[in-house]
Parts: structure tokens; C-alpha cells; sequence
């Protein structure tokens, strides 16, 4: 059963640490001390809830529904290309932590994060569909194998949360968090032009 469970822990981090909107707004969050306890777990929440749906079958209706994938595929792309704009937009107006640094209302948080949670087409494929394949294929320990990829999920968002946290003070200026705000746009547009080229 550790077995399964560790190998789920290994899936888990394989899918869940790579470069996307959502990991590039925890950083944000963290590194501006803002609402990063709420984002972690509306992010935290949502991916166990979509290993479960994975582990009990909702994968195979993921993958038998190719026009939902073609919707979220192309409002996922609009809003990563709206969340760029805004970060090249701090990059160019910031005048401090205040302009550049992270959001600041609990309501744009929450909707932000469940936005670039479930309108990424990738969240379905790869923590529904793929984790739910490879949970159970593992000979009667699919929840053991689920259990471990939700314990990636939980500890590396946290880590992520909390390590950008920490570092806060050393990106503390303005022109720091231009170059932040840049990297993310940048970042985010690649990922959204991936998208609509179905790369």
C-alpha cells in the first residue's frame, strides 16, 4: 500500500510542479503576503477533489467529451491572455507594493483562483484523466495511489505558498515586482498561445 501511495506522491509532483497560471499566481500571492492561506487551499481543495473524481471513473467521461475539452481550451486561453494583460499592466503603472504586488480583494482572489483552476483544459487530462488511468491500474490500491498524488498536491502548494512568503522581503521594490509582473505575463501568454495552437 506505501508503495502505491508513494508512487501517487511521485505522479502528483510530476503533474502538479511545472510552470502554469496557477502556480505563477500562488508565487504571486505569496511574494506579496496576500490572501496566500486562501489561495493554497481553494488550490489544494480542488486538486483533491479532482483526484477523486479521477479515481472514481469521471476520466473516462473527460476523455469521451472532446467539445467540453475545445470550451475550456479556448476560455482558459482568453483568461490567461486577460491575466497577462494585467500583469504587464502592474509592470507599467507599479509605484510600490501597493500597485504591483498581488490581489488584494478576497473576492477577486477567490474568483481568480478558481478561474485559472477549472478553465485550464490541462487540470482535466492530467490530474482527472491521467491520475484516475494510473490510480486504477494499481491492482486494488487506487485510493492508496489517489491518497498519495492529493499528499503532491497538499505539500506543494503549501510549499510554494509559504517558500514565496518567505522570500517576500527580498523582493520588496518596486522594480523588483516589475520584473515579476513581466516574467508571469510573459509566462502566462506562452502558455495561452499554447493553447489555441493545441501544442
Amino acid at each position: 500500500m506505501l508503495t502505491h501511495a508513494f508512487s501517487g506522491l511521485l505522479a502528483g509532483w510530476s503533474i502538479i510542479i511545472a510552470v502554469g497560471p496557477q502556480n505563477a499566481f500562488i508565487l504571486r500571492q505569496g511574494l506579496a503576503r496576500k490572501h496566500v492561506g486562501l489561495v493554497v487551499a481553494i488550490c489544494t481543495l480542488a486538486d483533491i477533489g479532482l483526484i477523486a473524481a479521477g479515481n472514481l471513473g469521471v476520466g473516462a467521461l473527460v476523455t469521451a467529451a472532446p467539445w467540453a475539452l475545445e470550451v475550456l481550451r479556448w476560455a482558459g486561453a482568453l483568461y490567461l491572455l486577460y491575466f497577462a494583460f494585467q500583469s504587464f499592466r502592474s509592470a507599467a503603472t507599479a509605484s510600490g507594493l501597493r500597485a504591483g504586488g498581488g490581489s488584494d480583494s478576497v473576492r477577486t482572489v477567490v474568483l481568480t483562483t478558481l478561474t485559472i483552476t477549472f478553465l485550464n483544459p490541462a487540470v482535466y487530462l492530467d490530474t482527472v484523466a491521467m491520475l484516475g488511468t494510473l490510480a486504477n491500474q494499481s491492482a486494488g490500491h487506487a485510493w492508496a495511489f489517489s491518497l498519495g498524488a492529493m499528499l503532491g498536491s497538499v505539500t506543494w502548494f503549501a510549499a510554494l505558498g509559504y517558500g514565496a512568503r518567505a522570500l517576500a522581503p527580498l523582493v520588496s521594490s518596486p522594480r523588483a515586482w516589475r520584473w515579476i509582473d513581466i516574467g508571469i505575463g510573459i509566462v502566462v501568454t506562452l502558455l495561452a498561445l499554447r493553447l489555441i495552437l493545441g501544442a
